[in-house]
């Protein structure tokens, strides 16, 4: 990575490190890292080249990086060589990540826990671990409704959404105050006003 700067190369390295955890090899994390911070489109040749990389390497991390959607294709006039680019901005990247891991690792989650909840238990105990799964897929399909409706936000009202942070569980605390029977709120009252009988 001799081209590229102490910061940018920084950032390659790091990238490489996380793509690992979240579903990616290091090798694929670091191309799209060089590729996302490239301020205009790179081909593969130039990839192998900064990376320290083999070509072949680096095709096929390129096949996978299409294939999760987070880089496109690119031809530049009067080149024949394939160029690419960043499919969108850090939350394009971001929720394809999302999708892709869903796709690969909580949908077969949910398939497994629904075949299991269709059986009969052959006992009590076979009873409470349907139970105890009937949480986890209820708990996971909430989350997935919850990340298909975020998903359909468009950028700058997810952003408003993610900067009001903690604001949020006061306004729930607050409508579920208010949602409480005016008996509550009476008996509340007359408990401020030390004339509770």
């Amino acid at each position: 990575m001799s081209t590229l700067s102490p910061l940018a190369v920084s950032f390659v390295t790091h990238f490489g490190e996380m793509g690992s955890r979240w579903g990616i090899n290091r090798t694929v994390g670091q191309i799209y890292a060089l590729i996302y911070l490239s301020p205009r489109p790179i081909h593969a040749d130039d990839m192998a080249e900064t990376l320290g990389f083999s070509r072949s390497n680096v095709s096929m991390g390129l096949k996978e990086l299409q294939a999760w959607r987070l880089v496109r294709l690119r031809h530049l006039p009067g080149d024949r060589r394939e160029y690419f680019e960043p499919s969108g901005d850090a939350w394009d990247t971001f929720r394809r990540l999302a999708e892709e891991r869903r796709r690969r690792e909580i949908e077969p989650t949910l398939s497994m826990l629904r075949d299991a909840l269709l059986q009969e238990p052959s006992g009590p105990d076979d009873a409470h671990a349907q139970a105890r799964m009937r949480e986890m897929h209820d708990l996971i399909e909430q989350l997935m409704s919850w990340f298909d409706e975020v998903s359909r936000m468009d950028v700058q009202t997810l952003s408003k959404l993610m900067k009001m942070g903690a604001q949020v569980g006061k306004l729930l605390e607050f409508t579920g105050r208010r949602g409480k029977r005016p008996a509550d709120d009476a008996g509340r009252d007359n408990r401020d006003n030390g004339t509770e009988g």
